[in-house]
């Protein structure tokens, strides 16, 4: 899982770095809203931890256009020394999905943040995801496409596949996609990506016909598209 936190106090950034230490997560540091706001052109992050007060504007304006511009926004969690009713309630309308105030408690920074994470990426352990038309089976590593078994996959595939289907309709970077399938300190070429992505699209059909479209998103990674009508299985 990959985080983003934008403070530009440092003894508060690194109240939430020792908070989070240890966790599966990828935390990356902004101490400005401009270096955020451009690390979301090019990245995929699963959460957003903000500050309120910046030098340059306020968290809330992140908030803003992350609303705006993403298909589908990551979590929000808003940690500020605000405490007023009112900054709360402005907070929560614009968007943000739950608030701490500041000085930080660690465990219950901690324990938001997995709540937020759940709830955005609820995760199956054991038996079967239901994708429109595909099924996943996760204890074999197998695809099937409206009951019929597609060819097997090796792990890295399946695990590329299963990443796809559980974010679909978001887009995903290139680094996001390599750190989430290959791991965290792996020097991946964009042909090795290109190369299982163009085998995972031929091996499981990935045509609108089938109600999906895997597609590249120029300049940051790929997405896989829903085509199916809502209400539709």
């Amino acid at each position: 899982m990959w985080i983003a936190l934008l403070d530009d106090d440092p003894a508060d950034a690194e109240a939430v770095r020792s908070a989070l230490e240890g966790q599966p997560y990828e935390l990356r540091l902004f101490s400005r809203k401009a270096e955020l706001a451009s690390a979301l052109r090019k990245t995929t992050f699963d959460l957003l931890i903000l500050d309120w007060n910046l030098p340059e504007g306020t968290g809330l304006d992140i908030v803003t256009s992350v609303k705006r511009t993403l298909a589908n926004p990551p979590p929000i969690l808003m940690v500020t020394a605000r405490v007023d009713e009112a900054d709360v309630v402005q907070a929560l309308e614009l968007g943000v999905d739950d608030y701490i105030n500041k000085p930080v408690s660690p465990a219950l920074l901690l324990a938001r943040v997995r709540a937020l994470l759940r709830r955005a990426f609820p995760a199956t352990a054991t038996g079967s995801e239901i994708y429109g038309a595909y099924e996943l089976d996760l204890a074999n590593g197998q695809v099937r496409l409206s009951g019929e078994l597609l060819p097997p996959l090796t792990p890295k595939e399946f695990a590329l596949c299963l990443l796809l289907f559980r974010n679909t309709n978001r887009a995903l970077s290139r680094d996001y996609i390599a750190s989430s399938v290959w791991g965290w300190n792996v020097e991946l070429s964009s042909r090795t990506m290109d190369s299982h992505i163009s085998k995972l699209r031929t091996k499981l059909a990935l045509r609108p016909q089938n109600g999906v479209r895997l597609s590249p998103v120029y300049g940051f990674g790929y997405r896989l598209e829903s085509l199916t009508k809502s209400g539709e299985t």
